[in-house]
C-alpha cells in the first residue's frame, strides 16, 4: 500500500486525537507550545484576529492586511502566503516554524496575528498592552458545515467521521477549540466591557462587504481613501480570493484539495444542503437551550 501512496501523503503526520485541555477540547498541535503561547509578548499596536475555526478568519486577515499594507508595501501581497503574513499564534506542526516564532519574527507594524483560542486562553499580554482585537463570528449551522468539510481535507484535524456524528460532536462541544456556543458568547460578553474588541458577523460581511470594511476602518482609525477601500472590497470577493494562491492556502501541505478546497463556498445558508429536517429540529431545540442567556443573535439566511 505505502508504495502506491503519493509522496506527499507518506510524510503526513497521523491525525491527532482530541484531548481535554483545561476544560477545552484541543489537539497536541495547539497545546505542544503552550508555555510560549501563554508567555507571548504582545506589542501595543498588535492586532489580534480571533475567531472560532471556519468563521471567516482568512477573509478578515486578508482585509486587514490590505488595509494596512496594500499602499505601503504593495509587493507584500505577492511575496508571502497569508499564513506567513498573519501567523497562527498557537499552531505547532513538526518541521514548521511555530506560530509564536513566526509572530516574533514579523517586522511589520502593526503585527497581524490570528488565534482560535477561546477568551479565557488568550495570552494576558494582549490585554495588558491594550491591543485591538477583531473577532468574527459565523452562525452555528454554516460554521458546523464548513468545519466538517475542513476536517475532511486537513490532516492536522481529528478524523471527522460522517456528517451525522460530526454534527452531534459539534453540538456537544467536542471540537478542536471547544464549544462554538462557549466561544462566540465568551467573546461577546467580554466585548460588552472592552472597547478594543470589534465584533463582526460573517453574515454581515457577505451581505455588504464594503459596509463592513468601512466599520473596520473606523474601528482601526485607518485613513484609507474610498478608492483604496473599493479596491480592497474587490480583491477580497470570495471568487477572487479562491483563485489567489497567496490567500487560498494551496501551498499549505497538510491539506488535501482533492477532498475539498480550503475555500469552499463562502456563502450563508449552505447548511440547508446538509441538515436533514430531523437534524435541523434537534439542532434548533438544543441551540435555544444553550443560547438562552445571551443577547447575541445570528442570522442563518441573508
Amino acid at each position: 500500500m505505502a508504495a502506491d501512496m503519493p509522496a506527499d501523503k507518506k510524510t503526513m503526520p497521523p491525525r491527532p486525537d482530541l484531548l481535554d485541555f483545561h476544560g477545552v477540547s484541543m489537539t497536541h498541535y495547539f497545546t505542544d507550545n503552550w508555555e510560549k503561547i501563554q508567555n507571548f509578548q504582545a506589542r501595543p499596536d498588535d492586532i489580534l484576529i480571533a475567531t472560532y475555526p471556519k468563521a471567516g478568519t482568512t477573509w478578515v486577515s486578508y482585509i486587514l492586511d490590505l488595509l494596512y499594507f496594500s499602499q505601503k508595501k504593495p509587493d507584500r501581497q505577492t511575496s508571502n502566503p497569508i499564513y506567513e503574513r498573519v501567523p497562527f499564534l498557537e499552531i505547532m506542526i513538526p518541521n514548521h516554524p511555530s506560530g509564536t516564532d513566526l509572530a516574533d519574527s514579523l517586522d511589520s507594524s502593526p503585527r497581524l496575528i490570528k488565534t482560535h483560542l477561546p477568551i479565557q486562553m488568550i495570552p494576558k499580554s494582549f490585554w495588558e498592552k491594550k491591543c485591538r482585537v477583531v473577532y468574527v463570528a459565523r452562525n452555528a449551522k454554516d460554521n458546523a458545515v464548513s468545519f466538517f468539510h475542513f476536517d475532511r481535507m486537513t490532516y492536522v484535524q481529528p478524523e471527522p467521521g460522517d456528517w451525522n456524528s460530526f454534527l452531534q460532536r459539534f453540538m456537544d462541544g467536542k471540537m478542536v477549540f471547544g464549544s462554538w456556543y462557549d466561544h462566540v458568547t465568551g467573546w461577546w460578553e467580554r466585548k460588552q466591557s472592552h472597547p478594543k474588541i470589534h465584533y463582526m458577523f460573517f453574515e454581515d460581511m457577505v451581505e455588504d462587504t464594503g459596509r463592513e470594511i468601512d466599520k473596520l476602518s473606523s474601528f482601526l482609525g485607518s485613513n484609507s481613501t474610498a478608492a483604496a477601500k473599493e479596491q480592497i472590497r474587490h480583491l477580497v470577493q470570495f471568487d477572487n480570493m479562491k483563485k489567489n494562491d497567496m490567500a487560498n492556502y494551496s501551498s499549505f501541505e497538510t491539506m488535501d484539495f482533492k477532498i475539498s478546497p480550503f475555500m469552499r463556498k463562502g456563502k450563508v445558508g449552505d447548511w440547508k444542503n446538509h441538515f436533514t429536517v430531523t437534524q435541523n429540529e434537534q439542532f434548533d431545540e438544543d441551540y435555544k437551550k444553550k443560547m438562552k442567556n445571551t443577547t447575541l443573535q445570528f442570522r442563518t439566511v441573508v
